[in-house]
């Protein structure tokens, strides 16, 4: 009896070793991320190779929604795992207490550039706002060179692309077309972006994704806008009549985050980890021309490949400030909201 008894626990044992050993195989993790081009890019560069190295699959979900990840944080059932999202919206949420902190005992912090590391975000890409052109709709004696070029209808005429949500760019490259200076941007004069603003409205088209600001662009339907300096390198490829200048290129980057209760938070730790490592980083930057957070990334870069990403057009950047807009965000798009539909 008494060896019977002993038989059974051990077999008991065994079966719930069987079964942690199958859920550890089974493991998922989920990673959402914008979409488009960009999200392809960060399946077959990050997940992808995580995927074989430590046999948890990644699961791409999306697009990225600020007001669904809140939803499943204050509700207790969080679905996804791993999210990119725009620096300052990183920081606000880490203070709104959504997100989870990040273990950078499992993330190495030494390789990653000091500024893409937060207490609850790291580093996912960062990418700059060029301005973007259609040379067949532009005289081709004098192409844009800088912001003002949007506000000057008669000599630059057509319509202007500019993205649709309230977030930083259009009113910083609204104030450098007025002559603010870079180092006098913030705090933002709200109300000279916006009556600098006022002077185009009519002749703005506005997007809300990468994919529709290409399509404006190459089809022609906008001149001339503000466009992710990918999206315009990525139909310089394929052979769309388009050019950017970078001169006073806006500044921004995304950061990978772990919401609050997260279910597979362990793995999402170590999908981070590679992420941000310097081959995937290098893959995804040579891949889409955003730069690389990690600092050996660039020097695994071929000279095209850096030559159109933000990291070789430092000399006229200007840095957007997450920090700012993370504190007036919401009232910033508030005013934002009602003066579109105005």
């Amino acid at each position: 009896m008494v060896f019977k008894q002993h038989t059974l626990a051990a077999l008991a044992v065994g079966i719930l070793a069987l079964g942690s050993a199958s859920a550890t195989l089974a493991q998922t993790v989920s990673f959402v991320g914008w979409g488009g081009g960009t999200q392809d890019a960060q399946n077959d560069t990050w997940a992808k190779p995580f995927s074989d190295q430590t046999g948890v699959k990644a699961v791409m979900d999306g697009p990225t929604d600020y007001g669904k990840l809140k939803a499943m944080v204050d509700s207790g059932n969080v679905a996804w795992d791993v999210v990119d999202v725009e620096g300052d919206f990183a920081l606000r949420a880490a203070a709104e207490g959504l997100l989870e902190p990040i273990d950078y005992a499992v993330v190495n912090r030494d390789k990653i550039a000091p500024h893409f590391i937060a207490e609850h975000g790291v580093g996912a890409f960062y990418y700059s706002f060029v301005l973007g052109y259609n040379q067949s709709r532009l005289p081709a004696s004098k192409a844009p060179q800088d912001w003002a070029a949007l506000f000057d209808t008669a000599q630059y005429p057509g319509k202007r692309a500019f993205y649709r949500w309230p977030s930083p760019g259009a009113l910083e490259l609204a104030l450098l077309a007025d002559g603010v200076t870079p180092d006098k941007l913030y705090p933002l004069d709200l109300d000279r972006a916006f009556k600098k603003l006022d002077t185009i409205k009519s002749s703005i088209v506005w997007w809300s994704g990468g994919a529709q600001s290409q399509q404006l662009l190459a089809s022609g339907e906008a001149s001339l806008g503000m466009f992710w300096n990918g999206r315009v390198s990525a139909l310089q490829k394929d052979g769309a009549p388009v050019a950017a200048s970078w001169k006073q290129n806006l500044v921004m980057y995304d950061m990978l985050v772990i919401p609050r209760g997260a279910k597979n938070k362990d793995a999402a730790m170590k999908f981070l980890a590679n992420a941000t490592s310097a081959k995937p980083q290098a893959d995804f930057a040579g891949r889409t021309d955003y730069g690389p957070v990690n600092l050996d990334s660039p020097a695994l870069l071929d000279k095209e490949q850096a030559a159109n990403s933000p990291s070789s057009h430092t000399a006229e950047q200007v840095k957007l400030d997450m920090a700012y807009w993370a504190k007036n965000g919401p009232a910033i798009a508030t005013r934002w909201n009602e003066w579109l539909v105005k």
